[in-house]
């Protein structure tokens, strides 16, 4: 089969897959609306493109807190990256290499966090879920800081795991041969088992610290001298409470689909965040991107940079390594092929002006 776009990758992907593991990567919560919505938001926004500027390629590097990135595209954290591909997150962190881009490591990855980072030179930045026993925070922030992670991205959307119903019709459970490798304990590593519905929605209720607050944010920003991101983000006013309580960039998420299903599409809300932060930390984006046209749009209305999540996995399902590194150079082609055709030579010249405003 000749894959052309992402979406191919993912009829691939779900022709391979267990129903269950598929359904695991694609799904959202509730009536999913939300989920539809990220991609819908993108086809609603047009450019109107500028002609006759003499632009024939575009340069599409970029620095992101210090680091130099070939494109404005990282791989969002996705969790069990090894129900996907054997070599599941080492895999993806070397496609994020050939690419020269970051990839962000889940908390709950199949791979341990020191493998991970040996296997690639680019950067890597550390998702983290904060635990009830904050020993076990600060043992996994350390472990972080000590292989060589330069971020970390804390995720501040989960009070409470949305139903994401086809995981509970499922029983989903992460495979036997398979573990998160971040943990040491048994306890840790591994779901409860003999649950009714979703697995891992017993997991987090068990082990993660649900009601977080400002405070958490600060303890954190006060044990690490890495960047803290938050992730999760959709209301201005938390955006600006972001920039008081230290954060060194703002991640804007609704969790893929599978948290609130009565959110925004994270473009809509997009604007508010970057008018609100008013360029003091860098602002990224996730949810719905699945074209090159789709990252001119985010970087037109303030982005700084985008974070693609299950276009990688689908390109791990199909072909390991190569199928994810497939993925961001189509991707990254159809960036330069947007930006050309909008008549801009580089990131810099994309911006508000590119929006058409209709009628």
């Amino acid at each position: 089969m000749d894959f052309v776009n992402v979406f191919d990758y993912e009829v691939a992907a779900q022709a391979k897959l267990p129903q269950m593991i598929y359904d695991y990567y694609a799904s959202g919560s509730g009536d999913e609306s939300v989920l539809s919505e990220n991609q819908a938001a993108y086809g609603r926004l047009k450019l109107q493109y500028r002609v006759l500027r003499g632009v024939a390629q575009a340069d599409l590097s970029t620095t992101l807190l210090g680091q130099p990135l070939a494109m404005p595209i990282l791989i969002a954290p996705m969790g069990f990256q090894g129900m996907a591909h054997p070599e599941g997150e080492l895999a993806t962190v070397r496609a994020a290499n050939e690419a020269g881009t970051i990839m962000i490591l889940s908390t709950a990855s199949n791979e341990s966090m020191e493998d991970v980072i040996t296997a690639t030179a680019s950067p890597v930045w550390f998702q983290l879920y904060m635990y009830r026993d904050r020993a076990i925070t600060t043992e996994l922030i350390r472990r972080a800081e000590a292989a060589g992670c330069t971020a970390i991205a804390l995720t501040v959307d989960t009070p409470t795991l949305g139903k994401r119903e086809r995981d509970v019709r499922n029983r989903f459970q992460l495979p036997a041969d398979l573990a998160l490798k971040n943990f040491m304990a048994t306890d840790q590593e591994r779901f409860p088992q003999g649950v009714s519905g979703s697995g891992l929605a017993a997991y987090t209720s068990q082990m993660f610290k649900m009601a977080l607050s400002w405070a958490d944010v600060d303890w954190l920003c006060s044990i690490t001298k890495l960047p803290v991101l938050l992730k999760g983000l959709v209301h201005p006013a938390d955006a600006r409470l972001g920039l008081e309580h230290g954060s060194a960039g703002l991640i804007v998420s609704n969790h893929g689909g599978r948290q609130l299903d009565a959110a925004p599409a994270t473009l809509e809300v997009l604007p508010q965040i970057v008018e609100a932060v008013q360029g003091a930390v860098p602002v990224l984006i996730d949810g719905g991107i699945r074209r090159g046209s789709d990252v001119v749009k985010a970087l037109a209305l303030g982005a700084t940079a985008v974070c693609v999540g299950r276009p990688v996995l689908w390109g791990l399902a199909v072909n390991g390594q190569a199928g994810a590194a497939h993925v961001l150079a189509l991707l990254r082609q159809e960036l330069e092929t947007a930006m050309v055709l909008c008549g801009c030579a580089s990131l810099a010249e994309i911006g508000p002006a590119l929006i058409f405003r209709g009628w």
